[in-house]
């Protein structure tokens, strides 16, 4: 450690970026971001690429100084010109985030490439999703899932859950329930929560499997435990109608409750409906107006927002005025759980 700080207070750029990788880790010192930033600076003002990207990461969280996204884009982007597969990727991602430069799809696109080309699985997965949605190309979903089987085969459970997608919706190869199952089950594995909940969907459904309520609910929990809202709503419909569970009404409405506190419509629709009716609780008008005003907010399918507004109204006339100003009350002071 001494003769590497004197290697690194004498100049040497990669005993500087050695050392900031230390301080970076926590090896053999205490962590320090602010020391490790110091020394990575050092390195990457005498060109060390690595250590420019690892400046550049450093910008971007806000570790030892101020979060900078224009400081991590121009570390990036020296790193990236130099060849870096990594930093290629991440100034790709912050052209199409607009964050440390002005939103850029077809920029972001071209570093998204570079890097891809290289075989960085992150990169590849980027890319199909810029083609899978248009943004900087031309929609191409053959183009997409390209990229996507690339970045899938290396083991990016984001990818994996993507081609699922597209076998499942028939978006660029002929539709196959039974290869959306292997490609959603590959990233569940993985535990991709997007995924958990499309094979517990496939399981529910008998979609490419054996319709299989017990298997539905496993993976719907293991998609909601780790905070998928949509997921949690799910799960709680299977405890309320008992499909794959004993049926058990306060842990469906736990379930409920976490997903509309994330803002899930149908969730919060739900708890409309259950305290309309007053389903295991005590009747409660306020907060059922509450919930139903939230719903409609939420949701983007307008035959369920028309539902949940019928719902609302047809309630609302059996309510006094003070009791509706307090329940918009309620609605404009709610936030959702992170």
């Amino acid at each position: 450690m001494k003769s590497l700080r004197l290697m690194a207070e004498h100049g040497d750029a990669e005993a500087q970026r050695e050392l900031g990788l230390i301080y970076d880790a926590g090896q053999r010192v205490p962590r320090d971001y602010a020391e490790a930033a110091k020394w990575y600076r050092m390195a990457a003002e005498r060109g060390d690429v690595e250590a420019q990207r690892n400046l550049a990461y450093m910008c971007a969280r806000g570790q030892g100084g101020p979060q900078d996204f224009v400081e991590a884009a121009k570390w990036y982007r020296k790193a990236a010109e130099r060849g870096d597969p990594e930093a290629q990727r991440n100034l790709g991602v912050i052209y199409a985030a607009g964050k440390g430069a002005p939103q850029d799809y077809a920029e972001a696109v071209k570093w998204f490439k570079l890097s891809a080309e290289q075989g960085n699985a992150a990169a590849q997965y980027n890319l199909g999703s810029m083609y899978s949605n248009g943004r900087g190309v031309t929609q191409d979903y053959v183009e997409a899932m390209k990229w996507y089987t690339l970045s899938a085969e290396q083991g990016n459970a984001s990818a994996q859950h993507n081609i699922g997608v597209m076998h499942l919706d028939g978006s660029g190869v002929p539709q196959d329930d039974a290869e959306a199952v292997k490609w959603f089950r590959a990233s569940a594995e993985q535990g991709n929560a997007y995924a958990q909940y499309e094979l517990g969907f496939m399981y529910a459904n008998g979609k490419g499997v054996p319709q299989d309520f017990v298997e539905a609910t496993r993976w719907y929990k293991q998609a909601a435990e780790q905070g998928y809202a949509h997921a949690q709503f799910t799960l709680g419909d299977m405890y309320d109608w008992g499909r794959g569970v004993p049926q058990d009404h306060d842990e469906a409405l736990k379930w409920f409750k976490k997903s509309a506190d994330q803002g899930d419509a149908e969730a919060q629709s739900k708890l409309g409906d259950i305290y309309h009716v007053g389903l295991g609780m005590p009747q409660d008008y306020v907060e059922a107006h509450k919930w139903f005003d939230l719903a409609a907010v939420s949701s983007t399918d307008e035959w369920l927002r028309n539902m949940i507004v019928e719902s609302r109204d047809t309630m609302a006339a059996k309510m006094t005025s003070a009791q509706i100003a307090r329940a918009k009350k309620l609605a404009e002071a709610w936030k959702p759980v992170k």
